[in-house]
């Protein structure tokens, strides 16, 4: 496994004023924002300027974020619908439109688990997840896109990625097969979107959530800043690039931005004080073999040729 580049740690809130995210005039639809990853992102955005489209199924939870996020002087409204269908995703592209006369940045973000192992996991098991995160995605951004073209001056698409998606991952065969769809639509948006301004981009966050709470080495720190809001220690932050729901919301703003206009067809982690950008599938070893290659070539030359070293997969365990 080759060992990623690696850079001297950045002082990254030494910021000047002219670095400063602005999103004012811009408009967002963040789906599953009622709480967790989604509603720091929304709140995130609404602090750089933008007005937010909150979603989530728990109309509580919406309209909780909804306040939070005007009573900080942001602008926000609600849409409670599940992300999955064409319907769901035309109602939030159309309460933006309604509510704030545009959309310039759709965040997907609603996800669900239904984690087993392969000869458990059911049919419903795997559709249910396949239809909210990977055709969620798909009609919400193809909703959110027919827009920005009709208004012509671009837009921005930020997707939820996983490392479960980059990597696979144990007990995970529908949310890993979901995210790696989404980080391949990335790539193919990438080029449809381009000559009309819009960028695609997917996000791969490690960071506190209901799912990494059930992982038992990070749970007791999860806990503890849930409690006492005790720090994450740089064991983690560092060693496991692992952090809070707010470490990951920086990148989605900056997606959203203009200063990501030349940003577009990547997968991009964050998580604790890691920034990194991940590799897309590509050829490592190549072999030829004149007329063509039959089984038995293929069983004597792997070992020595194309297979010597082999991919690893699954996603590391954390060493702390």
């Amino acid at each position: 496994m080759t060992t990623p580049q690696t850079n001297q740690p950045h002082q990254a809130n030494e910021v000047n004023q002219a670095n400063r995210i602005d999103l004012t005039g811009k408009v967002a639809v963040v789906t599953g924002s009622g709480r967790g990853l989604g509603l720091a992102y929304a709140r995130a955005l609404a602090s750089a300027g933008a007005a937010v489209v909150v979603n989530d199924v728990d109309a509580e939870a919406a309209a909780a974020a909804v306040k939070e996020i005007t009573g900080a002087g942001g602008r926000a409204v609600a849409e409670v619908v599940p992300a999955g269908t064409t319907e769901a995703a035309e109602a939030l592209v159309a309460r933006a439109v309604d509510s704030f006369g545009r959309i310039d940045t759709m965040v997907t973000n609603a996800g669900v688990l239904r984690d087993r192992v392969l000869w458990k996991m059911t049919d419903d098991d795997f559709d249910t997840v396949v239809q909210v995160h990977l055709r969620g995605t798909f009609t919400c951004v193809r909703a959110a896109v027919e827009r920005m073209r009709e208004q012509g001056d671009g837009g921005r698409i930020v997707v939820a990625g996983s490392p479960a998606g980059q990597r696979g991952n144990f007990g995970q065969t529908n949310y890993a097969a979901a995210k790696a769809g989404i980080a391949a639509m990335v790539r193919t948006w990438a080029m449809e979107l381009g000559r009309a301004g819009i960028t695609a981009n997917a996000v791969i966050p490690v960071a506190a959530t209901a799912m990494t709470r059930t992982i038992p080495v990070f749970a007791p720190h999860i806990e503890a800043l849930e409690r006492d809001g005790t720090p994450l220690p740089d064991s983690l932050r560092k060693g496991e690039g692992f952090g809070t729901a707010e470490d990951v919301a920086g990148l989605v703003a900056f997606l959203a931005s203009d200063a990501s206009a030349g940003v577009t067809g990547q997968c991009i982690g964050v998580g604790g004080d890691k920034l990194a950008l991940w590799s897309h599938p590509r050829e490592i070893a190549v072999a030829y073999a004149d007329g063509g290659w039959s089984a038995e070539a293929i069983a004597a030359a792997w070992p020595v040729s194309v297979g010597r070293a082999p991919e690893t997969y699954g996603i590391p365990a954390p060493v702390l």
